[in-house]
């Protein structure tokens, strides 16, 4: 999770810049009276995300003391000092605080303090074993660092060479008792690692439940007493890497989902202890479930079944860094990033653009969100060239990447959304390759124009409203005319995207001119542009006054219904809304 730097005194930036930029951090300004932080900071630690924060290490614990409850879940917070001289790590020393001392006191210059017994004497402490490795129980780490750090030795049962290399004591007299295994089943007074080099290979017939799948990989450990903290990855065939009940199953077990290529499994065809002539015919190659559980080195369980599934166990002889197990499966992320501003981003949409390797976006898109860039690769488009740009962003994925493509509002209104699932439907010369039809798709609502505009100046969105686009690009003049129509006959609150361009200028016009033949000349109007930009502007005018001529296509005009009223409040601005029909309510019910 990516550390979140937060500073209280603008002197702080220059430092937070230079740490945000070494480990792809996110810096979080908080003001010299540390208000935001108030909220900030629980918030933060409640995610679960690393805490740095360039001040006196006490406003950290003021602000975090009362959040405090288990230490063996608890994010690292250190505290550096303004100079970054002094690094000391307050929380979690033992869940990645000391380690992220250490490479900061790198990066800086300057002096890690660590006060923890464990990592002043050795490397690492027994219960922060490297990536790779899971402590079976972490309640039996501290008598043996304890029993460590007064001159006791490791009896060590199995291969884990990090206990050396963090300068623990190994010998066949030791008392301390350390044993490797995939399997379960601890013994007293014994520490068990559970090393990650399991890989499950599974298949499955197309809209297989995640349930079945969940339910044949931990029958198939359970048959050997395998651990699931061992298990490193489920892989599987490139066909199946758009099927939900594989993202879900992996989800559920917290690991990664792998994919490989027909060509790939079918190298080890000769290796498979249960080839089937049904599924070559079907996949291209005589095993899916055992060919990739064989990526991982030799096969520990051979294929088992159940009504619609199949699984196999392979097994490494070290542990297993997944990335570098066939690919990942393609996923792309529609991200609705809002008017534009930091405030107005949904805290899902900054998710996505955090857990994406690429971005993909009309190039003033890419600039909206430059404050959360960090190595992230680019891919700018000019305005238009749509289907280009989405086209690349599935076909990136395909890749197995993660990619944000990237709108602004809502992704799904005027947007991009739709084109992703036309071209993943598409056929002919449209077609996308294969790898891309597959790929993940997740869809991240943003708050749209329309929303930005009427809570701007009002609510005049507060009861039944429709949107149109003056566009005659993608949609015919006469389609276009009909609709207005209909939502000035309709009574809708009607909001007007792309309402006029250089090219453009009479759809508004005539919009007008409907309204009013179905309105009153002072139905409120509003007229905003460059919504959440430092630029914004909102006007509130009236059906009648409103001067179609001075919209461009930073603009979206909201007409009002017939019931729609303005306001005005005693710091003599003036706002708009539309009842919903809560005064009858309240009078019916007298």
């Amino acid at each position: 999770m990516k550390p979140a730097i937060v500073t209280f005194t603008a002197s702080a930036t220059e430092l937070a810049t230079r740490i945000a930029t070494s480990l792809e951090a996110e810096i979080f300004p908080c003001g010299f009276n540390g208000a935001d932080a108030k909220t900030l900071l629980p918030r933060l630690f409640a995610e679960g995300r690393p805490i740095i924060g360039i001040c006196a290490a006490g406003i950290l614990i003021r602000m975090l003391a009362p959040h405090l409850s288990d230490k063996h879940a608890e994010p690292p917070v250190l505290a550096i000092s303004a100079d970054g001289a002094h690094i000391v790590p307050l929380l979690g020393g033992h869940h990645g605080a000391n380690r992220l001392a250490g490479q900061l006191a790198a990066i800086l210059g300057g002096s890690a303090a660590l006060t923890t017994g464990s990592d002043s004497k050795f490397g690492r402490g027994l219960d922060d074993p490297p990536p790779g490795w899971t402590l079976a129980d972490p309640g039996a780490a501290r008598p043996a660092m304890m029993a460590m750090l007064i001159g006791g030795k490791i009896l060590l049962d199995g291969h884990a060479p990090w206990l050396a290399e963090a300068g623990y004591p190994v010998s066949f007299a030791g008392k301390v008792k350390v044993r490797i295994s995939e399997t379960e089943g601890r013994a007293d007074r014994e520490l068990l690692y559970h090393p990650r080099t399991l890989v499950a290979g599974i298949g499955a017939e197309r809209g297989v439940t995640t349930a079945e799948v969940v339910t044949l990989i931990e029958e198939t450990l359970r048959s050997q007493n395998l651990a699931r903290a061992s298990l490193a990855a489920l892989a599987t065939i490139e066909l199946k890497a758009d099927e939900t009940a594989f993202h879900e199953a992996a989800a559920h077990f917290g690991v990664p989902l792998r994919i490989f290529s027909v060509g790939e499994l079918n190298q080890e065809r000769y290796r498979l202890a249960n080839p089937s002539e049904v599924v070559e015919a079907e996949t291209g190659t005589p095993g899916v479930a055992e060919a990739a559980a064989l990526k991982a080195g030799a096969l520990l369980v051979p294929k088992r079944k159940s009504r619609r599934v199949t699984c196999a166990i392979g097994r490494a002889k070290a542990p297993i860094d997944p990335m570098t197990l066939g690919r990942a499966p393609g996923r792309l992320h529609v991200v609705g990033v809002g008017p534009g501003d930091r405030p107005s981003r949904t805290a899902a949409a900054v998710a996505a653009l955090e857990a994406a390797t690429d971005w993909v976006a009309y190039g003033l898109y890419l600039d909206l969100i430059a404050d959360l860039r960090f190595g992230r690769t680019e891919h700018r488009f000019p305005l238009g060239d749509e289907e280009v740009r989405v086209r690349h962003a599935l076909e990136l994925a395909g890749q197995g990447k993660t990619v944000a493509l990237v709108c602004s509002g809502d992704a799904q209104i005027y947007a991009m959304a739709a084109l992703v699932y036309e071209l993943l439907d598409a056929t002919g010369p449209r077609r996308l390759t294969d790898p891309a039809r597959r790929v993940a798709v997740e869809i991240h609502p943003g708050i749209s124009a329309f929303q930005a505009a009427s809570a701007a100046a009002g609510a005049l969105i507060g009861h039944d409203f429709c949107c149109i686009s003056l566009s005659d690009l993608l949609t015919p003049v006469d389609d276009i005319r009909k609709r207005l129509k209909g939502a000035a006959e309709a009574d809708f609150v009607t909001a007007l995207y792309n309402p006029r361009s250089e090219k453009r200028t009479a759809l508004i016009v005539e919009a007008k001119k409907t309204f009013l033949q179905h309105r009153h000349e002072n139905t409120p109007v509003l007229v905003a542009s460059n919504l959440g930009r430092p630029a914004q502007k909102t006007e509130l005018t009236t059906l009648w006054a409103f001067e179609p001529e001075k919209v461009d296509m930073l603009t979206i005009v909201l007409i009002g219904s017939s019931t729609s009223r303005t306001l005005k409040r005693g710091d003599g601005k003036t706002l708009a809304f539309t009842p919903r029909g809560y005064a009858k309510k309240a009078a019916d019910a007298q």
